[in-house]
């Protein structure tokens, strides 16, 4: 079987902020490679410096020092606005606090990204309906999020993530604001966009039930990667 190709490099990745005697070193040093089709929970408490490292693989902040790799290409020599379009073509957010326009339809807000990308209408409908349609809520297009559950407003977010099909789905605390019940439902879904569309996941939680789904998971404690292990006991 052939490697899997590395899709996220990051080299000696240091992220300080403040000066003097304010200056916090969120990453110390942060060495990690993540391959093309992995899912990957990234753990910690706190101020360990998980949040910062995934604000970087997100393009959202740029490091104080090492290079970050995506699919061999130095982020580093990016300017803003390519920078941006890396995010818009290659990369998915999914937040834990679901970020939807309150007042728009669950279509409208599926549709968001594909309206930055410039598509035609009518392109931006039949993508919008499949994204929903994959997450299993074809029939409630025209509802706004007030008129839906936690555990629907997420779906619709997951939707608004994967349909410009990205390469990497960057999901920050997914289930936090649902009930047991249906924070499993949500990551039998992202999972399953892993195993069927190959989709790469990387995923910040405090949960070890939750992190159980990935294959792998990785330890931040004062900005740096303690640990980094493959998951024995991935969830049937």
């Amino acid at each position: 079987m052939a490697a899997r190709a590395a899709l996220i490099e990051l080299a000696a990745v240091r992220k300080r902020y403040g000066r003097g005697q304010a200056e916090v070193a969120a990453l110390r040093g942060i060495d990690l490679r993540i391959d093309d089709g992995e899912f990957v929970a990234v753990m910690g408490p706190s101020g360990s410096g998980k949040s910062t490292c995934m604000n970087i693989l997100g393009c959202l902040d740029t490091p104080s020092g090492g290079h970050y790799r995506f699919d061999g290409v130095d982020v580093g020599t990016l300017d803003h606005d390519q920078r941006a379009l890396l995010r818009r073509h290659y990369l998915g957010f999914v937040f834990q606090g679901f970020n939807l326009l309150n007042r728009t339809s669950a279509l409208e807000n599926v549709e968001l990204p594909l309206i930055y990308r410039g598509l035609p209408a009518a392109e931006r409908h039949r993508l919008g309906m499949e994204a929903l349609a994959q997450v299993g809520l074809a029939g409630w297009e025209h509802h706004t999020p007030g008129e839906l559950s936690g555990g629907q407003q997420q779906r619709v977010a997951i939707a608004r993530a994967i349909v410009t099909r990205p390469r990497v789905l960057l999901a920050d605390e997914p289930t936090g604001n649902l009930d047991t019940a249906r924070g499993h439902e949500i990551m039998e879904m992202l999972r399953g966009f892993n195993r069927d569309l190959g989709v790469t996941i990387v995923m910040v939680t405090h949960e070890a039930e939750i992190a159980a789904y990935a294959a792998r998971a990785i330890h931040f404690v004062d900005g740096a990667l303690v640990s980094d292990r493959h998951n024995g006991e991935v969830r049937p």
